[in-house]
């Protein structure tokens, strides 16, 4: 079992930045695959990045690439994630997962945060 606590949402105004933490309690963090994700009012949940166990490979939603950084901190069981130039279709809950695969897919994640909330004003 693993335990997922998202921290560092708010309200930024565009172009600016956040940096979104989640921090991991439970069975050994360095042996999931990480990601984060999120729903704006009235739509889906959609995948926004995912790094592997190791580190060593990432992926991020075209709309976000270029803009933001997933990373972890295997010594601190801590997931980041790095927004800068936010704009307002940022606005969204942010939730970490855990899961065995770092793919684009919510189901393959097993473990979920109650995230946090980031508004961008414009």
């Amino acid at each position: 079992q693993v335990q997922l606590v998202e921290s560092g949402g708010g309200l930024v105004q565009a172009g600016g930045s956040l940096r979104l933490s989640c921090a991991a309690s439970g069975r050994t963090f360095n042996r999931y695959a990480m990601g984060w994700f999120r729903q704006a009012p009235g739509k889906e949940r959609e995948f926004v990045a995912t790094i592997s166990w190791s580190g060593g490979n990432t992926y991020y939603a075209d709309s976000v690439r270029g803009r933001f950084t997933i990373s972890s901190d295997n010594a601190k069981n801590t997931l980041y994630l790095q927004m800068n130039s936010l704009k307002p279709e940022d606005t969204a809950v942010y939730y970490c997962a855990a899961g065995n695969l770092a793919t684009t897919l919510e189901r393959s994640y097993y473990y979920w945060g109650q995230g946090t909330q980031v508004t961008v004003s414009s």
